[in-house]
């Protein structure tokens, strides 16, 4: 046997509307822990960037697959903690070189503009042949309104970075 319940709010025991109904169907969340945090997902479409050998360089990754609030800058490849939604962030990012003879690459996510804030490495022998050397790095960051972020490589052998319109190697989120 099924029940039907119909309420127009649901409220905590001290009269705090956590759940509200406007009676079409609509649901707004009211309680700071329930609401869901911006999101993002981009990466690198073009075929490839070239960053300077020995120097941190921030990674094209300018189309994006979703931004649910608006707050991911695609142009200048930055997310930004929009008003209202401090918390915490988890950011994945992975980073794909092209043929290469790499012997170190550093994945980071740089914050608010000049503090490399979380990075991954990889290193390996210098060789001959093809190799494709990926780095990939989660993180989750306690942000604050305002907070900015954005994606950075360091190479010390310039290889190129690779990128595709179909397939995500160079990515973050």
């Amino acid at each position: 046997m099924a029940g039907i319940l119909k309420v127009d709010q649901y409220q905590d025991f001290n009269g705090n509307n956590i759940i509200t109904s406007d009676g079409s169907g609509n649901v707004t969340v009211n309680a700071a822990g329930m609401k869901m945090t911006p999101a993002f997902a981009a990466y690198m479409a073009d075929a490839s960037q070239s960053p300077s050998t020995d120097t941190n360089t921030k990674i094209n990754m300018t189309t994006e697959d979703y931004d649910t609030d608006g707050a991911y800058d695609a142009a200048n490849a930055k997310f930004t903690i929009p008003a209202g939604a401090a918390g915490k962030y988890r950011f994945v990012m992975g980073v794909r070189a092209g043929n290469t003879h790499t012997a170190r690459m550093v994945a980071k996510i740089y914050k608010n503009g000049s503090t490399q804030f979380v990075q991954a490495e990889n290193r390996w022998a210098i060789g001959s042949g093809t190799t494709f050397v990926s780095v990939n790095l989660a993180a989750d960051i306690v942000c604050e309104v305002g907070d900015y972020f954005e994606p950075y490589v360091y190479m010390s052998y310039n290889a190129g970075l690779k990128g595709s319109s179909t397939e995500r190697h160079t990515f973050w989120s």
